[in-house]
């Protein structure tokens, strides 16, 4: 029972952190319709940021703020690129993403940031709360989750989050309406990588490391969360149980690795494992409707 309990215990603290992960890439691939690959240089982008703050002496909740911020922006550069210089939306994310490896090796001046030695977000809630270890990291990690989602729930409930919606499903028509669908376009990208970079902060305190690697694979990790979210709460629609879709679908697809882990699997092959749990969940319904004899139009080339 209490390694069963370990197992959950686990998965639930990274459901809440890289929940976060999959709730902004759900911005931008199905709200926004705007492939962004950009998210696997803006989370340890994130981690950076706080890292190099923290360790500079900075208050370590101001750091994550930071973090959130130099996500924020390079959300909005991606954004320009494709609205501004008319680059294609998936070539956009494609540059942010190469360019930014350099720009992270920059911030932290080397490869790797110890964090060890220092004062965390995570310390400073576990003093205020007298908690540690994961239970710790789970009450943290689930404060900050609830805060995202209740602010999240509300926004894209406004005027500018219905428009930010629509843009998705239909740009032709918000147009018509007088709508901008380039600032809309905009402010999705920049929610998305603020999101994405402030889990990459908070994974970086929690672990006590910041890598420039950190980020590889992340985006097929927020999709395939996306994706099995979906699957079991059945392709939700409201606002509120598509942002419990993501939650739950990341728990339950770190739990999968987890207990990958935890019978043998080396953690080299998570990244081969997630690549083959996304292609076995997209190909399902494709296989299903071809043995019913349906007809399947082709995939989309862009």
């Amino acid at each position: 029972m209490d390694i069963i309990s370990g197992i959950l215990a686990i998965s639930l603290y990274e459901g809440l952190i890289y929940g976060l992960v999959a709730i902004g890439v759900y911005l931008t691939f199905r709200v926004l319709g705007f492939p962004d690959l950009g998210v696997d240089a803006t989370f340890p982008m994130g981690g950076a940021t706080a890292a190099v703050l923290i360790v500079g002496g900075v208050n370590p909740f101001l750091a994550t703020a930071a973090a959130f911020g130099v996500g924020f922006v390079a959300g909005c550069i991606t954004g320009l690129l494709n609205t501004a210089l008319r680059i294609s939306a998936l070539l956009s994310g494609i540059l942010i993403m190469v360019g930014g490896y350099s720009v992270n090796l920059r911030i932290m001046g080397g490869a790797n940031i110890p964090l060890l030695r220092n004062v965390s977000s995570f310390d400073l809630f576990g003093e205020f709360l007298g908690l540690q270890g994961l239970t710790l990291s789970i009450a943290f990690a689930g404060v900050v989750a609830l805060f995202i989602f209740l602010v999240l729930n509300w926004f894209l409930r406004t005027e500018i989050g219905l428009s930010l919606r629509a843009s998705g499903d239909n740009e032709k028509m918000v147009r018509s309406l007088g709508a901008d669908t380039n600032k809309n376009i905009l402010i999705g990208c920049a929610l998305s990588n603020g999101l994405v970079a402030l889990a990459g902060a908070l994974v970086a305190q929690n672990q006590g490391f910041c890598d420039v690697g950190m980020g590889i694979g992340i985006i097929v990790m927020a999709l395939a969360a996306i994706i099995i979210g979906e699957g079991l709460l059945g392709n939700p629609k409201g606002i509120t149980a598509i942002l419990l879709c993501c939650f739950v679908g990341t728990f339950a697809y770190r739990l999968f690795i987890t207990i990958a882990l935890r019978v043998g699997l080396e953690p080299g092959d998570l990244k081969l494992i997630s690549s083959v749990l996304v292609i076995v969940v997209l190909g399902i319904p494709y296989l299903r409707k071809r043995l019913r004899g349906e007809w399947v139009p082709p995939a989309s080339r862009m």
